[in-house]
């Protein structure tokens, strides 16, 4: 028997659907990103030193940087779509490149693209679901949440599928690669197929020097920008550092690695969505912003202390750790977009550097630490620095 449906729960099915090709397209670019995302500075080992793995990431998230602060322009000529459909032809060809050569001079090149690449595709889905939204800030928080929760899904099946691939003899790196290339195809059918008419707003072209002066005198966006890089950070370095030092020091296969990365990243599926809604319905972000640093801190300093190859301490540490960072990543997410619209691509692209910048200089900071501590010491560091997060979040006017 059917049943009516009310006015209200069809208007919200019908927002609903407008949503799904992002949520789609967010969570292929997710999966896409994460299969190799955790085996890239592995697979970049046996080209050069660990040190000068760190360089590479910061040369491409510095083409990044300088990529965003031309955006505006881009997209003002471009549009939103054909700048999606450019970049992600641009990244199968990238990968395949890197699937195919066992030649460094070829394949570091390929990775600093590689690694440019995937924080712009990220920005022009922001671009999209902004121009969705509108003006109908109210639901951002479940919004987003619902977002982060597709791509974490992506995020934590990944690992065991590039777990699987590469296995735990001789490394197969390049089937990895070849998988992530694939991935991109659906991508670019769910753009072309449901966002090909999207209407581009009028982007304001950035001026640095304003940007800079509007994020420094909204003190609100200043603050969730800074937390919203230490949390990029934490980021950086874990994808950075932690595959190594599992497969390198402690003595992990990536079978082994891809069940550990799994079960830390289920954080992200089970909470970020309820952590959207309570955001939006209940407690505003503030107290959940510094909670999350807190978690993160001390976890992280823990993973310092696990020395040993078995797996129970492993899964439960870093599973805690990525309870705080679902809990800061969503609130400082849901924040910041409440606090602007589709038309700031500059805020936008201004808040998205966070990534490239924290992967530049956490890199560079890493590979110096590398020379005179221990990895442990690093995760030591890293949690130390969570702990800046949370005044931070308390200095932010909550949204209830």
């Amino acid at each position: 028997m059917s049943h009516p449906v009310h006015g209200e729960h069809k208007h919200h099915l019908r927002g609903r659907s407008r949503f799904s090709p992002v949520y789609g397209a967010m969570l292929l670019l997710s999966l896409h990103w994460s299969v190799v995302t955790y085996i890239n500075s592995t697979f970049l080992d046996q080209f050069i030193s660990t040190q000068a793995v760190g360089t590479l990431y910061t040369i491409g998230s510095a083409i990044t940087i300088i990529t965003f602060l031309a955006i505006s322009r881009v997209l003002n000529e471009l549009g939103n779509y054909q700048l999606t459909i450019g970049l992600a032809i641009a990244e199968i060809a990238v990968l395949l490149g890197m699937s195919l050569s066992s030649d460094m001079r070829l394949v570091v090149p390929l990775f600093i693209a590689h690694h440019a690449i995937v924080p712009l595709l990220l920005f022009n889905l922001d671009v999209f679901m902004e121009g969705i939204i509108g003006h109908q800030e109210n639901h951002t928080g479940g919004k987003r949440g619902l977002l982060l929760t597709a791509m974490s899904i992506a995020g934590a099946i990944a690992p065991l599928v590039a777990g699987f691939l590469v296995g735990d003899d001789e490394p197969r790196f390049f089937l990895a690669y070849i998988m992530s290339a694939l991935i991109m195809l659906p991508f670019i059918w769910v753009i072309v197929k449901n966002l090909k008419r999207f209407k581009d707003p009028a982007y304001r072209r950035i001026d640095v020097l304003s940007s800079l002066h509007f994020f420094w005198t909204h003190k609100n966006l200043r603050f969730v920008f800074f937390a919203h890089f230490l949390l990029q950070l934490f980021f950086a370095w874990m994808v950075i550092y932690t595959p190594l030092y599992l497969a390198t020091v402690i003595g992990f296969g990536w079978n082994e690695i891809g069940a550990i990365i799994f079960v830390a990243l289920l954080a992200y599926v089970i909470f970020e969505y309820p952590i959207g809604e309570i955001a939006d319905r209940f407690i505003g972000e503030k107290e959940m912003m510094a909670t999350g640093f807190m978690v993160m801190a001390i976890s992280t300093v823990w993973l310092g202390f696990i020395g040993t190859a078995a797996l129970v301490p492993w899964m439960v540490t870093m599973f805690l750790s990525r309870i705080g960072a679902s809990l800061v990543e969503t609130t400082s997410e849901s924040y910041f977009f409440k606090h602007i619209d589709g038309s700031d691509a500059n805020i936008i692209g201004f808040f998205r550097i966070t990534r490239p910048l924290a992967y530049m200089l956490g890199a560079l900071i890493g590979s110096a630490a590398l020379l005179s501590v221990s990895f442990s010491g690093l995760f030591i560091f890293l949690g130390l620095l969570m702990l800046i997060g949370i005044p931070f979040a308390l200095a932010l006017e909550d949204t209830k």
